[in-house]
């Protein structure tokens, strides 16, 4: 198993009942966080840009996450990215956006468990101590 199936099975096992729609999904988006299109700081940067900043950062911080739609995603992902995940997941268009919404504020909260983002946007080496237990 690669580094990034354990991670996206720590995670998948964090999300709780819900956690199966999203098994083809996970991956990708963290392949997405660390590094392609600009990673997680990229992500923290394109909410902002697009007067989101607010959600990302409820999501970043120790307290609770506020909701954010799948039209809001389209909107910060653009229509590039969302066809890549589209593709490599396997999920229609529509049914992406809605899944993003649900899964990615819970990522970006488990990945930022201190209310901050990691040194260098390093979500990779926030996975690995998340696989040996830190965070969980």
């Amino acid at each position: 198993m690669g580094l990034l199936d354990g991670l996206a099975s720590q995670l998948l096992g964090s999300l709780g009942p819900s956690a199966s729609q999203h098994a083809n999904l996970l991956p990708h988006v963290l392949n997405m966080l660390q590094g392609q299109g600009g990673g997680l700081s990229g992500l923290v940067n394109a909410f902002n840009s697009h007067g989101m900043g607010s959600l990302m950062s409820s999501w970043i911080s120790t307290g609770q996450n506020l909701p954010v739609t799948g039209a809001q995603i389209n909107q910060v992902l653009g229509p590039n990215m969302m066809q890549q995940l589209s593709s490599q997941a396997g999920i229609a268009p529509d049914a992406l956006s809605s899944q993003l919404a649900h899964l990615l504020p819970n990522v970006i909260d488990k990945l930022t468990p201190n209310g901050s983002l990691p040194l260098g946007g390093d979500v990779l080496g926030q996975g690995l101590s998340m696989l040996k237990g830190k965070l969980f």
